[in-house]
């Protein structure tokens, strides 16, 4: 199988670092279980100057080796791997972080893992190094057989797979999102996207 991962608060618990990231950057407290909208301008009420400065400090490298790992993503994504399945990283991060997030990769023993930086969001704007980057004309002719997500804003890149499944880890910015039909199912650790995964290959 081929199997869609993103980086973001499905391996790494990046909003938890945002939190302390922006109380340190503008004495703005927000509880983690707050952030309820993806756009964290908002969910953090910053403008957008703010926004961009605060999302440029946590992609300096030193920021993105710090991220604590979710737990249990090493341990599953490896398990696929050794099964012979193709795991795939398609992060929204831009393309300069590239180099950070395959250090930080193989620091948290994923070096097999494959990492490809697809422009989701226009985060990419912060940097011009697109030597990493995935295009959307490329990524849409890639497939998969499970994708594993946590944003609502990236349900979109799945239209084009129909018979995707796709495991949404629960966050507290996808709790009163709508799923797009009934190959989305609501997880809420790596314990049971394994399960899943496992039964859906038996089958």
């Amino acid at each position: 199988m081929k199997i869609y991962v993103d980086f973001d608060d499905c391996i790494s618990e990046t909003a938890r670092y945002f939190t302390a990231l922006v109380a340190e950057m503008f004495g703005r407290n927000v509880p983690y279980e707050e952030i309820t909208c993806f756009d964290l301008d908002k969910s953090f009420s910053l403008t957008k100057e703010q926004f961009e400065e605060m999302m440029i400090k946590a992609h300096k490298p030193e920021a993105l080796l710090s991220y604590e790992e979710t737990p249990g993503a090493r341990q599953t994504i490896n398990s696929w791997i050794d099964e012979g399945h193709e795991v795939y990283i398609i992060t929204g991060r831009p393309s300069g972080a590239y180099e950070a997030s395959r250090k930080w990769l193989d620091g948290h023993g994923m070096e097999r893992v494959k990492l490809f930086c697809l422009n989701k969001y226009g985060h990419d704007s912060f940097y011009r190094n697109r030597e990493y980057g995935l295009e959307l004309e490329d990524y849409y002719k890639m497939h998969f057989d499970y994708a594993i997500e946590d944003s609502p804003k990236a349900f979109r890149f799945f239209e084009h797979l129909p018979e995707l499944k796709v495991l949404v880890i629960d966050r507290p910015w996808n709790q009163d999102c709508e799923f797009p039909g009934d190959n989305y199912t609501r997880v809420f650790d790596w314990k049971a996207i394994k399960e899943i995964v496992a039964k859906g290959n038996k089958a």
